[in-house]
């Protein structure tokens, strides 16, 4: 059975018709506005009645970044778009002439079940899934099965509170792990050190014109990639952050695998070395115990689409 999976961004939304074998088989994207959520709907059901034209479709799954219901049909608050307590799965339906389930799901957690179920954790039963962005989403598979909690927000690890009264986050506390291991905590410190550190910072302000106000995460990759010490650096702290927080779920978790995605995963092995090497330097009685692989994702930006067809469909 064909389910279309939809995966909403704060300014664009991907929609796509998915086989049972997880292959996207056409998709279509959208521009929204982050505040008009009623237009946000809207161009949902323009994007499912589109590809429902070409395809016969029996379910659509939403993925989206914020706190979703138990029974998975609505956005209980999103920290980026004007959701609060939005029903989301009935106001679609109310505009589709389709008549299938849609399943609300978060965005991290759709993004984890792909990669479970069709990327780098097909093989595993016990999984963790970090998403590294602007912020940082976490996807947890216990036993070949989603956790999602008594309350449908289980998993958002990047709010654990890794240093009492450090930086600010965005869920109103300070010292979360997302602040210390995301891409907005790469370019936050990357920006720092061009002021602490001009005579390394040649590079990273050639890339970004000069402003170091303009500095963004793939420039700081790009000149990793090229050799730069200090963008080297940059990526080899974040990397320590994600590895030693990763350490600390999995003395809760014991996961046999744990999966880095999001856009800062393209640095690639200029990140994960050092996640690595900071997973193994935290991690409780090693040499005593099997260590988690720590893979990176293999869906990318379509992860989204991938996942939450798949959970509609089942």
């Amino acid at each position: 059975m064909h389910a279309i999976g939809v995966d909403i961004g704060g300014t664009k939304i991907a929609v796509g018709v998915v086989d049972e074998a997880g292959r996207i088989l056409a998709q279509v994207r959208r521009e929204t506005e982050a505040d008009d959520v009623a237009s946000i709907d809207r161009a949902i059901a323009d994007a499912c009645a589109e590809l429902a034209k070409d395809y016969v479709v029996g379910a659509i799954g939403v993925a989206a970044a914020g706190f979703v219901s138990p029974d998975r049909t609505s956005v209980l608050f999103a920290p980026n778009i004007a959701w609060r307590e939005y029903p989301l799965a009935a106001k679609l339906r109310a505009l589709l002439d389709l008549d299938v389930p849609v399943v609300v799901e978060n965005d991290a957690n759709a993004a984890g079940w792909a990669e479970f179920r069709f990327g780098a954790g097909r093989e595993a039963t016990d999984m963790l899934m970090l998403t590294i962005g602007t912020g940082l989403g976490g996807a947890i598979v216990v036993d070949r099965e989603l956790v999602r909690g008594k309350w449908g927000v289980a998993a958002e690890v990047g709010h654990m509170r890794v240093v009492p009264g450090g930086h600010y986050c965005g869920c109103g506390h300070e010292g979360c792990w997302e602040q210390y291991a995301s891409g907005s905590a790469l370019v936050r410190d990357a920006r720092a050190a061009v002021v602490a550190q001009p005579h390394r910072a040649a590079r990273l302000l050639e890339l970004s014109g000069g402003d170091r106000e303009k500095l963004k995460g793939p420039q700081i990759t790009q000149a990793a990639q090229e050799g730069d010490g200090l963008a080297l650096d940059l990526l080899a702290n974040l990397g320590r952050w994600i590895g030693e927080g990763a350490a600390s779920v999995t003395a809760l978790l014991d996961p046999e695998l744990i999966v880095v995605g999001g856009g800062v995963a393209e640095a690639g092995d200029l990140l994960l070395t050092p996640i690595r090497k900071g997973f193994e330097a935290q991690l409780s009685a090693l040499g005593h115990r099997p260590v988690a692989q720590i893979e990176l994702a293999e869906h990318g930006n379509e992860a989204g689409i991938v996942g939450a067809a798949d959970l509609a469909r089942r």
